[in-house]
């Protein structure tokens, strides 16, 4: 699949993209996921928020994001992207699908990638366990919407 925009930094903060780098569980943990199906697994094992900092971190990146960067590197193709963002497993999988679409999607293609996903009715903590609730239409919605 085609990534837009800045392709070493895939339009990522770049405060982010370093902290992710420089990170302990990016350089030992998501650096040997050298597979899409790993990735994948490794957020229905880990990933319970979407936020881009550790809770309570402001200096240290997410595992959400680490993983995000890492399927950035391994560049899924068109149909891992499509099984991610319908992935059943888990509806973080689908967001981090989601968010990936956001970052590096042409701007022409995004609507078309997500469009049909702002009804979703599934429910997700973005800001985990303690946050609000939304759905996963709410959610895809506001990555249309918003900066990130």
């Amino acid at each position: 699949m085609e990534q837009y925009g800045n392709p070493s930094t895939y339009n990522l903060e770049s405060v982010l993209k370093q902290n992710i780098g420089n990170s302990d569980y990016y350089r030992n943990d998501c650096s040997k996921l050298t597979t899409w199906e790993e990735v994948i697994d490794a957020i229905y094992d880990q990933v319970d928020y979407l936020e881009p900092w550790l809770a309570g971190n402001a200096r240290g990146p997410s595992t959400a994001f680490c993983l995000l960067h890492r399927l950035f590197v391994l560049k899924p193709t068109e149909e891992q992207v499509r099984e991610t963002i319908t992935h059943q497993d888990s509806p973080y999988i689908r967001a981090i699908g989601f968010l990936y679409l956001r970052y590096v999607c042409p701007p022409r293609d995004l609507w078309e990638w997500l469009g049909p996903f702002c009804g979703d009715r599934e429910e997700i903590q973005p800001s985990g366990p303690n946050g609000a609730t939304v759905t996963l239409g709410d959610y895809v919605r506001d990555l249309l919407l918003e900066q990130v």
